[in-house]
């Protein structure tokens, strides 16, 4: 269960007072939450994306391996890289997709643990602060959606971070859909706000692993591809952070890229419910260690000196594993 840190009710004021105050740009520190790691020093976890269609396009079933694998590995938490609720978020707080989508899928015992969420582009296109709300907390306590987080783990700490503001498209040429940017506005000061606050936590971090999660790519094969806002403004800071995994959804997919120019594992985890089969960039064959164009989700073990990521197809199916050494700052197949 997550405990926010010293300065909970300032969060919570914060919280509530930005779902009046919205035009107005945080300029504060990342919210921090802490979230124990198990007796034996050892954390694990799940990674699902792109899910909310109330169980089609096989989320149910996807949500169903979840249970299976979550009971295994005993996870500690869950983490969703955004595209919560399709097609346009939620109208509401009252919205009854937030059941649909959430409540009333992932009902299995190993998936009652904390969920930490981002949001991504289509949840834009509902009520953004709805999905901002403590209310959906109190309706479900696993719930946790914050525009960009930190969740500290002792050893390890995952920098959440809102990547939609960056996509110049859906300012541009938004086509028919309707964006709610309040709290965003004005833009440019939010980003700058934003990315020198993820500078400087990752900066400040002591611990021994770096781990990025945000919804859009940043190096992907899928329809997506390269995210060049992102990678002209926010891989610098990755990279001159050496944090160690940057994990997405958007591409409704799972992917890995081992980048030949950096230390940096790119994983994607995008196929909670609706998968874009056979469609896959060309990429180079020593980076692209995994592209499956099908549904599933993944899953990580770590602990202070190795990591485990595995990928699993919506039958449960292991498709890919991929450990990391910190000891030895090398990965081995």
């Amino acid at each position: 269960m997550v405990s926010p840190s010293q300065n909970s009710m300032l969060f919570f004021l914060f919280f509530t007072a930005n779902l009046w105050v919205c035009f107005v740009p945080s300029t504060a520190e990342l919210q921090r939450f802490e979230h124990p790691v198990k007796a034996d020093g050892s954390l694990s976890f799940l990674v699902v994306g792109d899910w909310g269609r109330k169980g089609l396009y096989n989320q149910s079933l996807v949500a169903t391996q979840m249970g299976v694998v979550g009971e295994k590995l005993d996870i500690d938490f869950v983490i969703s890289t955004g595209d919560n609720f399709y097609e346009d978020g939620l109208t509401g707080v009252s919205d009854q997709a937030f059941n649909e989508s959430f409540i009333n899928i992932y009902t299995a015992s190993s998936l009652q643990k904390q969920w930490y969420n981002v949001l991504g582009n289509h949840d834009y296109r509902g009520d953004v602060e709805a999905q901002l709300s403590p209310i959906l907390t109190k309706m479900d306590h696993r719930w946790l959606c914050l525009r960009s987080f930190i969740v500290n783990a002792g050893f390890v700490e995952f920098f959440f971070v809102d990547t939609t503001p960056f996509v110049n498209e859906y300012f541009t040429d938004p086509k028919e859909y309707t964006y709610d940017w309040k709290g965003i506005l004005p833009r440019q000061e939010y980003l700058s706000n934003l990315l020198k606050d993820v500078d400087s936590a990752l900066r400040d971090s002591t611990a021994k692993w770096k781990i990025v999660v945000g919804h859009h790519t940043i190096k992907s094969a899928g329809q997506h591809g390269i995210t060049i806002e992102l990678e002209e403004q926010l891989l610098p800071i990755l990279q001159a952070n050496n944090i160690d995994l940057y994990v997405n959804g958007h591409d409704h997919c799972l992917e890995h890229i081992s980048s030949t120019d950096s230390r940096i594992q790119f994983l994607t985890s995008g196929g909670g419910s609706k998968a874009w089969r056979g469609d896959i960039r060309e990429w180079n064959p020593e980076e692209l260690k995994l592209y499956y164009d099908g549904q599933g989700f993944m899953s990580m073990q770590i602990t202070q000196t190795h990591g485990d990521i595995v990928f699993y197809d919506v039958f449960g199916n292991v498709l890919h594993k991929w450990g990391i050494s910190k000891d030895l700052d090398a990965a081995e197949l």
